[in-house]
């Protein structure tokens, strides 16, 4: 079921409220209430043509796209959701695992009516991503998979679960989300600051931005569940791989101070047609970092 948001008040959800902190998505695009797999989640959905569907990491919501999403929509469908519990979705208590989150974006696609479609993700949104491909291979015809391993897969992953820059995965539980309560913007600074090659390129507005979401009721909770699930995906992940390998085309697009070409490394365990591909000058946070290469990068992929 959809329900196309014409409203006044979620008109100014979507247009307005970025429009304060980071780049609105154009006037054209809907906004959209897509009930699926036992929950709802928030869709924006503009252009025309084959669609591609765009999937946020943590740190972030699907607001990050808008730029590429401006210049898809000029011959693509743009589908982009808020994953489970984070942005503007609703916040269900219990689905955070990676693979059942990808029954999510596969009812959204199936609510749209879209058979098939080109995929773009990062981060968080990368795990998404591989559980979608990897169930419903017939349904993704394109990946651009952009700076993160995958759970559970190779050394990549096994070197992230002694990293000391990966403290987060297993900062969850009651006691700390009292301590992030209110702190919303300290917390998802340090992500900012020791994850980027620049912390002034994430400027003031846009952590605004994204600090007023965080902090929304069950907002940081359900952040961490994307976490708690970590080690549940790495065996789903492997029980997915034992099923053979992706064929689809796929760009693995490392940042450059950041996994640079480990990304391809990462993906050619799981997939047979890659290419890689570097955004450079930029830490993990792409589209704060180098919002233009990254669209140019993407845009050319899926032409």
């Amino acid at each position: 079921m959809i329900r196309l948001s014409v409203a006044a008040a979620l008109s100014a959800v979507l247009f307005a409220v970025p429009a304060l902190a980071v780049e609105p998505f154009p006037p054209s695009f809907h906004a959209n209430e897509i009930k699926t797999n036992g929950t709802t989640l928030y869709v924006r959905v503009g252009g025309h043509g084959p669609a591609v569907v765009m999937l946020h990491g943590f740190g972030d919501t699907g607001d990050m796209w808008a730029p590429v999403a401006k210049v898809l929509m000029k011959d693509h469908t743009v589908v982009v959701p808020d994953l489970r519990g984070m942005g503007l979705s609703a916040h269900p208590d219990t689905g955070y695992t990676k693979k059942n989150e990808a029954n999510d974006i596969a009812g959204v696609m199936d609510a749209l009516k879209i058979r098939k479609a080109d995929l773009v993700t990062h981060d968080i949104g990368n795990m998404v991503g591989y559980a979608l491909a990897a169930q419903y291979p017939d349904r993704i015809t394109k990946w651009v998979v952009i700076d993160a391993p995958l759970p559970g897969i190779g050394a990549i992953w096994q070197a992230q679960l002694s990293n000391p820059k990966a403290w987060h995965f297993n900062f969850h539980g009651p006691d700390e989300e009292r301590l992030v309560a209110g702190r919303e913007r300290i917390y998802l600074d340090r992500f900012y600051n020791e994850l980027s090659a620049d912390p002034k390129k994430i400027d003031e507005a846009t952590r605004r931005h994204y600090a007023t979401l965080y902090a929304r009721p069950h907002a940081i909770h359900d952040a961490f569940e994307q976490f708690v699930a970590f080690p549940q995906d790495g065996l789903d992940n492997q029980a997915l791989l034992a099923k053979g390998k992706l064929t689809m085309p796929i760009l693995a697009l490392g940042a450059e101070k950041s996994y640079g070409p480990t990304m391809a490394d990462d993906l050619r365990q799981v997939a047979t047609n890659v290419i890689g591909g570097i955004v450079p000058d930029s830490g993990h946070w792409i589209m704060e970092e180098n919002p233009d290469a990254t669209t140019k990068l993407i845009v050319d992929f899926l032409k």
